[in-house]
């Protein structure tokens, strides 16, 4: 029986809203793709990003336009050479992995050659807003060990204060989603390095961070936007002490291993990220996050519905996925 491939877009309400400096949203569109073989079905999610030139259409339908190469048997391998780094190709190299581990009766990372995976503790989200209703959301989550900050520019400085006073035993991580100036930074990061903070995710945008080269980084400087794959690795360096490895930017699981391994040996370290998803976006990348520094695959927790089943969760900690969901 040949192989079939569907797709469709699906929606997922916010717990609440999410804001961060460029939008804020109270529900989270993502791509469901499964590849039918026979008894089995490959499952795998993507998000589409509006910031790197995406679209729910214009990913659909670049999954849908392999439809015919999948019934025909594409490969991982094959697909690479197809799909740029991005969403659609995420997706289905998701459920491309998904499939193989059902027809071979055996889990990912067993075909990955790797260990059994452990509990992951995640980082926890805490939205954009004025410090006061900052310090209230990390109260409200201080017992969890990593809060991860969303931050917009001017005023930050208090908005950090702020959480560190509500969650005085959290670790902190920063993320301005690319909203500060090379003066904010200099101006920020030492009074960040004072109240604990220990990364600084893209500060800069993308295409003007080669200033960070030129300033003392107090803080270690993880590059979120400014690095999809490992092509851009080399770029890097003087200007990051880290990369987040997002599954979405690289385009699956295969190159997202890839990276975190190159990225490694070239020095960095290395966090796993994630666009706003369901567990079944999150699942493989539980496996990249097994030998990361920080993970930040909390888009479950912050979802009024996920799917079932999903992830399961004590408190921050990520339990690794049932073979029901994925993988």
């Amino acid at each position: 029986m040949a192989r079939r491939l569907a797709v469709r877009p699906e929606v997922f309400p916010i717990r609440g809203a999410f804001k961060i400096s460029r939008e804020t949203r109270t529900q989270q569109p993502v791509v469901l793709v499964e590849i039918f073989d026979g008894d089995h079905v490959g499952r795998g999610e993507c998000v589409p990003y509006k910031r790197y030139g995406e679209s729910m259409d214009g990913v659909v339908q670049e999954i849908a336009g392999l439809g015919e190469a999948i019934a025909k048997g594409l490969d991982r391998a094959g697909l690479e050479a197809r799909l740029k780094p991005g969403a659609a190709r995420n997706g289905l190299d998701c459920a491309l992995w998904d499939l193989e581990a059902k027809r071979a009766g055996k889990r990912v990372w067993q075909l990955l050659g790797k260990p059994a995976p452990k509990p992951v503790v995640t980082a926890f989200t805490i939205s954009l807003d004025n410090p006061e209703k900052m310090k209230a959301d990390a109260a409200a989550a201080a017992d969890r060990p990593l809060l991860k900050v969303k931050l917009g520019g001017e005023g930050d400085d208090a908005r950090v204060r702020a959480v560190r006073d509500g969650a005085p035993k959290s670790r902190l991580i920063v993320d301005p989603n690319e909203a500060w100036t090379i003066e904010l930074f200099a101006r920020y990061a030492p009074e960040l390095a004072r109240l604990g903070v220990e990364m600084i995710e893209q500060p800069l945008p993308a295409d003007r961070d080669q200033a960070l080269a030129s300033v003392p980084h107090p803080v270690v400087v993880c590059a979120d936007e400014s690095c999809h794959d490992r092509h851009h690795l080399a770029e890097l360096k003087g200007r990051y002490e880290a990369i987040n490895v997002k599954l979405d930017k690289a385009g699956g699981l295969t190159e997202a291993m890839a990276l975190a391994d190159a990225a490694r040996a070239a020095g960095f370290e290395v966090m796993v990220g994630c666009m706003l998803a369901t567990s079944l976006a999150m699942a493989p990348a539980v496996l990249v996050a097994q030998t990361a520094r920080w993970a930040d695959l909390d888009g479950p927790l912050l979802l009024a519905k996920d799917r079932e089943p999903g992830l399961q969760f004590e408190g921050s900690k990520i339990l690794p996925p049932a073979p029901e969901l994925w993988g």
